[in-house]
């Protein structure tokens, strides 16, 4: 049976082999328990350098999901809500994760995956303004993610006019990083990491999707938000006893810049893919310049492809076209994604 060839997502192998090979040698170091390593320390002094945020907190946690729903049952009270696109990982993909923590994802249309400043300051106008608002949950957090679900990716403009709307009604800004390396390195892209600790409360730093085996890092600048975390990461089941398997890879990732280095490889991939399909002239769901790309491709030719490719259907477009995701990530070989364009040519 052929092996199938997956572009279904960015989380379909394992790490990179420095991570792996570093495991090795260092498998059998004793270490202290839950992130009070060594190893810990310097993949935050690392993280913290990038970041441009030597005051930073910066925790390691397992899962996406976990950070997210973590981080905000931390950071609101029990009448708080956050606000999130429509598309948003918290409000579809997480199985309610936020909500059985007590607090309602307060959902506005996603601009292709994006929220605006003006969206969120007339949410909250009309919130503040009414006279039953303690009826009412309350806006707190905006919730974004960078590159977003639709592999969008916000501008410095976009987020400091984020920011600003956020420090007049007093919400913090939160950003879902699991594809922030792959945003990061989007042709045209005019972010980094250091901005973003100056404009965001709280943000993570993908590595589940990124090149390690597993893992997220939580940066949190704002400092009411950082005493007592590391009660909510245990009480929430995410203080990892073997601390030091998150820390080593994100010191691995954050050592001569290889965290960036794998994020421009699946996005260089992704733009090759970009190119074939438009001079093919097959339309695209959305304009996407990351490492997720959305096709509208005939159901026929789909059928085909399945046969031997993993792709994730994203929404039926007529009765006989559907938009399709196609996903690089920091493992993707070129060979495949020229086989993936040479068999789209084919149909």
């Amino acid at each position: 049976m052929m092996n199938m060839i997956r572009f279904n997502s960015d989380y379909v192998e394992g790490a990179h082999p420095r991570i792996l090979q570093r495991m090795m040698e260092e498998n059998t170091i004793q270490r202290s328990g839950y992130g009070r390593d060594e190893v810990c320390e310097s993949a935050r002094a690392r993280i913290q350098k990038a970041c441009a945020a030597p005051k930073a907190d910066v925790h390691f946690l397992v899962g996406g999901t976990q950070t997210n729903f973590t981080f905000l049952s931390a950071a609101l009270r029990p009448y708080q809500g956050v606000i999130s696109a429509d598309t948003g990982h918290i409000a579809v993909h997480e199985t309610g994760a936020v909500e059985a923590c007590g607090h309602k994802v307060l959902t506005l249309p996603g601009r292709a995956g994006k929220l605006d400043a003006g969206q969120i300051s007339e949410y909250c106008r009309e919130y503040f303004s009414g006279s039953e608002k303690e009826h009412i949950v309350m806006p707190k957090a905006v919730y974004i993610s960078n590159s977003t679900e639709l592999g969008t990716v916000y501008t410095r403009n976009e987020l400091l006019a984020l920011r600003g709307v956020c420090d007049h009604w007093n919400l913090y800004l939160y950003l879902d990083g699991a594809r922030l390396g792959y945003g990061l390195a989007a042709p045209g892209n005019d972010l980094d990491l250091a901005f973003l600790a100056e404009v965001c409360d709280a943000f993570y730093i993908g590595g589940t999707k990124q090149g390690a085996l597993f893992g997220e890092a939580l940066v949190i600048v704002r400092d009411e938000l950082k005493p007592d975390f590391r009660y909510f990461i245990k009480q929430n089941g995410g203080m990892l006893a073997k601390g030091w398997l998150l820390g080593l890879q994100f010191d691995e990732l954050f050592r001569d810049g290889l965290y960036m280095e794998l994020s421009r490889h699946a996005v260089s991939l992704a733009m090759e893919l970009r190119q074939a399909l438009t001079e093919m002239g097959v339309p695209f769901l959305v304009d996407s310049p990351s490492n997720q790309q959305f096709p509208i491709l005939p159901d026929a030719h789909l059928a085909v492809l399945k046969k031997k490719y993993a792709f994730s259907v994203q929404q039926r477009v007529d009765d006989t076209h559907t938009a399709v995701r196609f996903c690089t990530s920091w493992a993707t070989r070129p060979e495949d994604v020229a086989q993936l364009i040479g068999d789209l040519r084919a149909l």
